[in-house]
């Protein structure tokens, strides 16, 4: 066949001549009739300072919440040394016996002395200790020390934590 046979066959010369004759007017970035909107540059200025006022709330709100985070971690970290601190303490008072995970001991201050444990509470000297009563604490599996006024709610911890990890 000849050239001109081939051009019939496909589009009409005026469609093959057309950039745009496969793409439909209403796809058009642009307007494409008298009729259409013009397409005004300060309306597209107004968009894109719309746009960037929503993206600087969006990233403010973000940056708000990532503070928020920090000082969360900021509190966590504050708590982890004194814990820290405390359980070194701990660790240097005088003992005479072996620690053992899982029992209570009692800490008392001698005058100049320093801190010691003690197997007896409180209770056990009748309220009138012969030093100063300075707490009571339990010995963890980790060799951690806690507050026997906080081993309940660490045994919870420790339970949800168990929970989670099984199941």
């Amino acid at each position: 066949m000849s050239d001109e046979g081939e051009r019939d066959e496909r589009k009409p010369a005026s469609e093959a001549a057309s950039p745009d004759a496969s793409r439909p007017d209403h796809a058009s970035p642009y307007p494409v009739s008298r009729l259409a909107p013009s397409f005004d540059l300060v309306d597209a200025a107004k968009e894109i300072q719309r746009a960037d006022e929503m993206l600087g709330v969006a990233v403010g709100h973000e940056l708000l919440l990532i503070a928020e985070q920090m000082r969360g971690l900021r509190a966590k970290a504050q708590q982890v040394l004194e814990r820290a601190q405390r359980n070194a303490e701990l660790h240097r008072a005088r003992c005479e016996f072996t620690r053992r995970p899982g029992q209570t001991y009692h800490l008392y201050r001698r005058g100049e002395g320093g801190l010691y444990f003690s197997m007896l509470s409180l209770a056990d000297w009748g309220e009138k200790p012969p030093h100063e009563h300075r707490g009571s604490y339990r010995l963890e599996a980790d060799m951690s020390w806690t507050p026997i006024e906080e081993a309940a709610d660490h045994d919870r911890e420790q339970r949800e934590l168990r929970r989670l990890l099984e199941g």
